[in-house]
């Protein structure tokens, strides 16, 4: 099977088994390098949570709204 053909397949999945699949893809493949600058916007946010922990959203929270936007779950 081709990966085109993969992926049409994938298509046709419901929302939150094509989130398990591209997490199982990412987990895998999903090894790769940071850029210079991205590599300094995550040194920052995490300076920035750093001084201010209690600015942030709980994951749980993140998660929930995520699933409701995008039908996953």
């Amino acid at each position: 099977m081709s990966a085109a053909e993969i992926l049409e397949q994938i298509e046709h999945l419901p929302p939150a088994e094509q989130q398990i699949v591209a997490e199982r893809v990412l987990q895998k493949y999903g090894d790769f390098d940071l850029t210079p600058e991205q590599a300094a916007e995550l040194d920052r946010r995490l300076a920035d949570f750093e001084k201010n922990p209690h600015d942030c959203i709980p994951w749980e929270q993140v998660e929930a709204n995520l699933n409701k936007r995008f039908g996953w779950k």
